[in-house]
């Protein structure tokens, strides 16, 4: 693209977005995205008839569960079967670690992800080329939805390695045509000096460091009206409506939104289109969707609140079956303005358990209890601030010292609070700020302690 054409596009995206006109923003897989629910339901009933019977005959972890339960492939013959199987959590592929869940020899296994956990042991996924297909579809659907086309130049600015959504992105833009630019996380002035210098179209980041971006950008006199810059495509945490109309009006760019997770892919689950903007595109024809009471795992009536659970159709090198996120969504069917039939997802807000996501990264308050737990000197009484600076999320951890720990000397202090951050940065994959706590100096409570005191908006 030209300097000239870039700013084009970006008018034209972004006057769709305002005019609600999405004729002329592309569609990746019409046969597939505008399907009526019919075809799509067919599809999906195909896909885990053979999806089941893969994962039985594989996987003996899955096999002993369906055995108890007297459950057969065989006796899967509706959608509605799904229920008949067993549920999937965090623990399964823990108790597995790592590669008890796999259904395909090693050697046929082209890429390994994974994430940290809440007993500081990582969740392993791998992926088989089938598997790695599947995975850039989904995400060349949800960039497109955005109005990514193929010639863009996306500039990525999440971290690569074990995790998901560097890759996961990079991946799918790539396919699609685009060209990619693994600048990866931080320096942020960098960033700034590439957006100009290689007239990046598509910044890859979550949105509490794209704002961070706008911010120093403005300070360094940067005309973000200017840039090349049109599209924002944010994952890794939660993006309030407040802050992407901040984004967007400060930045001049569209941002979308969107979700994945690591245990059934990594980000492409569903994405954010231009004309429905509190809720994302599932792609269907790769996850069998439901949404469950987190108390009793029964289904809820339609459109209404509930645990999201997914099983992936298709996935070859390590199947997953009802998997539940213990995220908190709704689900419709209704076709969207966009054109598109597939159902959508409301954007996760909150869930069904104590998770933080720092930075794109997710943290767990029991995390943070396992490695204090293991540090002499240290009591079980801690306690977690998060606040937001400059557009970043900051975490602080309160620890309390022991009596005999505690020391009037300034450098060993700071040795014990300097090895503390390393120890939990280690395991949370997360740099944290530790705060030293004299003996007693942390509120006891009564009833159910409050670990987590979040003061981010």
């Amino acid at each position: 693209m030209s300097g000239m054409a870039d700013m084009t596009v970006k008018g034209a995206a972004l006057a769709a977005a305002a005019a609600g006109d999405f004729s002329d923003l592309p569609i990746h897989n019409p046969s597939i995205e505008c399907a009526s629910r019919e075809r799509i339901r067919a599809i999906q009933l195909e896909k885990l008839i053979a999806q089941v019977a893969w994962t039985y005959e594989r996987v003996p972890w899955y096999r002993a569960r369906m055995d108890a339960l007297g459950v057969a492939p065989a006796d899967i013959k509706t959608l509605d079967d799904v229920r008949k199987l067993p549920f999937t959590d965090k623990s399964a592929l823990r108790d597995t670690f790592p590669y008890g869940l796999f259904a395909v020899p090693l050697d046929e296994v082209v890429e390994l992800h994974a994430s940290s956990g809440t007993t500081g042991k990582p969740i392993v996924v791998g992926y088989n080329e089938s598997d790695m297909a599947m995975w850039a579809d989904c995400i060349m659907r949800l960039v497109q939805m955005a109005g990514v086309v193929p010639g863009d130049r996306a500039q990525m600015a999440f971290g690569y390695g074990m995790f998901t959504g560097g890759f996961g992105l990079h991946y799918g833009l790539q396919k699609l045509g685009c060209m990619m630019i693994p600048a990866g996380s931080g320096n942020t002035e960098r960033h700034i000096a590439m957006i100009e210098d290689y007239g990046t179209t598509v910044l890859v980041a979550t949105p509490s460091y794209a704002l961070h971006m706008c911010e120093v950008g403005e300070r360094m006199g940067y005309d973000w009206e200017r840039s090349t810059l049109r599209v924002g495509l944010f994952g890794g945490e939660p993006c309030p409506p407040g802050l992407k109309a901040e984004i967007e009006s400060r930045m001049h760019i569209v941002c979308t939104d969107n979700y994945g997770l690591t245990e059934v892919m990594g980000p492409g689950v569903s994405g954010e289109c231009l004309a429905s903007r509190d809720m994302q595109h599932l792609a269907e024809d790769h996850f069998l969707w439901e949404v469950v009471d987190p108390e009793t795992g029964e289904p809820v009536p339609d459109g209404e609140m509930g645990e999201l659970v997914l099983t992936p159709l298709g996935k070859q090198a390590i199947p997953v079956l009802r998997y539940r996120t213990h995220d908190l969504t709704r689900v419709v069917v209704e076709p969207c303005a966009c054109g598109r039939t597939t159902a959508r997802m409301q954007k996760v807000r909150a869930r069904s358990d104590d998770m933080l996501i720092i930075r794109g990264t997710n943290v767990f308050p029991s995390q943070v209890e396992d490695v204090l737990a293991g540090i002499d000197g240290v009591t079980p009484h801690y306690r977690i601030v998060v606040e937001s600076a400059d557009g970043l999320d900051r975490m602080t951890v309160h620890v309390e010292l022991k009596p005999e720990a505690f020391s009037d000397s300034f450098e060993d202090m700071e040795n014990l609070r300097r090895s503390i951050e390393e120890k939990l940065k280690g395991v949370l994959l997360v740099g944290v700020r530790v705060k030293l706590v004299e003996p007693g100096g942390i509120e006891r409570s009564l009833g159910k302690t409050k670990h987590v005191e979040d003061l981010r908006k």
